[in-house]
């Protein structure tokens, strides 16, 4: 019986101590948890972008055509944000030029679309990507610019589609859309172009080019309130394609493409 009681008498004061250990572990917790809260509410109203997910749509103008682009972001710290983003465009060859004909030479029949003379196929992209976001400059208040460097790569996925021309044909006088491969001297014979094919001529026959593709930009954001996202991103884009890529029948085939571009951009934080 003593013994018992000598073990009583010492587990309790050992369970009042870990009682105490433990209110005082979650009372810490409690207190570094509402200063970590304090310390971003306080960046918040001194202007830094304080906030756990966003989102974005954008429209990029690329020096070598166009896309749009979805963007998603996780913070992580106040500098750091993860991203993911979901691309599509496409790419124009720099020599390509638009012609219209004024009249035919076939009595009858009207002057088509314009067309691209000697474009062989259009070249479309769906990227996605992974990459960062890093801070390098806050608002600095709510009214300022916060500046953002933009680095990260993915997969990208080219798609090629047969660029069509309506031509009449000289014997009959009956009008037909053709794609380079078809008929490369009719193709490239002005004199029995009528224009462009409808848009969506072609697009049962588009193929897929497997690529991977880089991303490089600096983001400048002026919203005046940080839970919305107002942004210029201005950058560079590079893409390899394992297939070399044909878009002009006068041009070589390449499989590499390099890009500088500008966007604007808009979304939300929360």
């Amino acid at each position: 019986m003593k013994k018992i009681t000598v073990i009583i008498a010492c587990f309790i004061p050992m369970a009042l101590m870990a009682q105490d250990s433990t209110h005082l572990s979650r009372d810490q917790r409690k207190a570094a948890k509402k200063e970590k809260v304090n310390q971003m509410i306080k960046q918040e109203e001194e202007g830094a972008l304080i906030f756990q997910k966003q989102w974005l749509l954008g429209l990029k103008l690329n020096t070598d055509g166009w896309n749009l682009i979805y963007e998603h972001g996780k913070f992580k710290t106040i500098e750091k944000t993860k991203l993911w983003w979901l691309e599509l465009g496409e790419h124009q060859n720099s020599k390509q030029e638009k012609l219209t004909l004024g009249s035919n030479t076939y009595p009858g029949v009207a002057a088509g679309n314009a067309f691209v003379y000697g474009k062989e196929n259009n070249f479309y992209y769906l990227k996605l990507g992974l990459g960062d976001q890093y801070l390098i400059g806050g608002k600095g208040n709510k009214s300022g610019v916060a500046v953002s460097a933009i680095y990260g790569g993915g997969l990208s996925l080219g798609l090629l589609k047969p660029y069509y021309l309506q031509v009449v044909n000289p014997l009959t006088g009956e009008l037909t859309d053709i794609k380079y491969t078809d008929d490369p001297t009719t193709f490239m014979n002005t004199t029995d172009i009528i224009g462009a094919s409808a848009f969506g001529t072609g697009f049962n026959q588009i193929k897929v080019k497997p690529g991977i593709q880089l991303r490089s930009a600096l983001r400048f954001d002026y919203g005046r309130y940080n839970e919305t996202l107002s942004a210029i991103e201005v950058g560079v884009n590079f893409e390899y394609y394992l297939d070399a890529i044909p878009v002009m029948v006068d041009i070589p085939a390449h499989h590499a493409f390099v890009n500088a571009f500008i966007g604007i951009e808009f979304g939300k934080r929360k």
